[in-house]
């Protein structure tokens, strides 16, 4: 998964408690106009009170748009149905999990797990029998419901950008050859859920830590990297920093270990800060032209400056901890990513686990490997993680998998295309 969203909890606080202010303010006014009333006998108001005229509700732009059948896409797919089958058998593992009546919002519409489940095996079933695109486009028409994500607010197109999973060289001791920590979630770190002391607050985490009496924000990147105060068990150690920070980036990794033991590193929590990025520092700075920027470009900045790289890696204060898992990598659903067909959105306004059909754009390699163009591509896919960078209706990370392209096209991809959700007709 991709390096998840995390509130500040010094920002959520202040807000917390501004909200609570202003309820308590507005509740003592209501209570002094009653008391006023019952005394006066109501005489503050003997004359007629014209009617205050509402003003106009904007109409309400939900990020997902259900469309008529005409209006649907062509429904082609770039890829074999083996990868597909196994991505719906993983969001059919999650549904399964979950109480039947949890509600799954489409837009202004919502469906329960069940129905998922049902949507789910109607389409395994179909897409088992390997059919051609003309029966899977003639299928969809009939049988089910499409929405199509508003995009971005200016070109209502959605960016997408990728992810994968690294595969590093490491350790489980500190060594002079590996002396960069993986950190586990530490035992000070706390995290609340708001929703469970108000309404008011159904998405709000907070994470920090306890200072006496007191909740603060969690130590920053660059404190925890301070070896000096912070002193924590690691679960692994690698080589660079900069593998180290490119981990936290996407979520998940292998380390390889000198006796060729693979371990598998998961996503398990940030610090709580927000996630800033690296490669608009280097744009705004002049150091690497927009036209350039990449997480190639990026590494090989820093290599050939090491001595900005502490400062620059320390400009994101979000840090992730991991965990070992059995497999790997895994998203937010908490079940194994499937290369080309996971997709990273916003699970606070998309639903989780839901069909998608996407239309991005893919690298087309060289013979030696280099970057030749880019193509267009449309595909079947499922929504199966998130990340702190990935909000709003207009954002999508497509997981490549691993190996050399997956990391090219994870490094480059930054292009627009559309996205759409589907369901079974109720």
């Amino acid at each position: 998964m991709v390096i998840s969203s995390g509130a500040e909890v010094s920002v959520k606080l202040v807000k917390s408690c501004e909200r609570a202010n202003r309820k308590m303010v507005s509740h003592v006014r209501i209570l002094i106009v009653l008391n006023l009333l019952v005394l006066s006998g109501c005489t503050l108001f003997k004359e007629p009170v014209p009617p205050v005229k509402e003003p106009a509700v904007a109409e309400v732009r939900h990020p997902l748009e259900r469309l008529s059948p005409s209006a649907y896409p062509a429904f082609t797919d770039d890829m074999n149905y083996e990868g597909l089958d196994k991505s719906i058998k993983m969001s059919l593992a999650y549904l399964g999990r979950v109480p039947g009546d949890r509600v799954f919002v489409f837009g202004a519409d919502s469906y329960s797990a069940l129905h998922m489940i049902r949507s789910m095996e109607y389409f395994q079933k179909i897409i088992q029998s390997r059919p051609s695109s003309e029966l899977i486009r003639e299928m969809i028409r009939k049988d089910f419901l499409v929405y199509r994500s508003s995009g971005e607010e200016a070109s209502g197109k959605v960016l997408y950008t990728g992810y994968y999973e690294p595969i590093i060289k490491g350790s489980l001791k500190e060594t002079h050859e590996y002396g960069c920590p993986i950190y586990s979630k530490p035992n000070d770190l706390v995290t609340i859920n708001l929703s469970e002391f108000s309404a008011n607050y159904p998405n709000d985490v907070l994470i920090g830590r306890y200072a006496g009496q007191r909740v603060v924000p969690y130590y920053d990147r660059k404190t925890i990297e301070n070896r000096e105060i912070f002193k924590k068990p690691a679960l692994a150690w690698v080589k660079d920093p900069v593998d180290v920070f490119f981990l936290h980036i996407q979520g998940s990794g292998k380390i390889v270990l000198d006796n060729g033991r693979v371990l598998n590193v998961n996503y398990h929590v940030t610090n709580g800060h927000p996630y800033r990025s690296i490669g608009r520092l280097l744009i705004d700075q002049g150091k690497i032209p927009r036209s350039e920027i990449s997480m190639q470009s990026i590494r090989s900045y820093l290599k050939k400056n090491p001595q900005e790289t502490e400062d620059v890696l320390n400009y994101n204060p979000s840090y992730v901890f991991f965990k070992f898992e059995n497999d790997g990598p895994l998203g937010s659903l908490n079940v194994p990513l499937t290369p080309g067909r996971s997709i990273a959105v916003d699970r606070k306004i998309f639903p989780q686990s839901a069909l998608m059909y996407i239309k991005a754009q893919k690298p087309v390699l060289t013979e030696d490997g280099q970057l030749s163009k880019w193509e267009e591509f449309e595909r079947f896919a499922l929504n199966q993680d998130t990340g702190g960078a990935i909000t709003g209706p207009g954002r999508a990370d497509i997981f490549w998998g691993n190996g050399a392209y997956a990391e090219l096209a994870a490094g480059h991809l930054q292009h627009r295309g559309e996205m759409y959700f589907m369901v079974l007709r109720p």
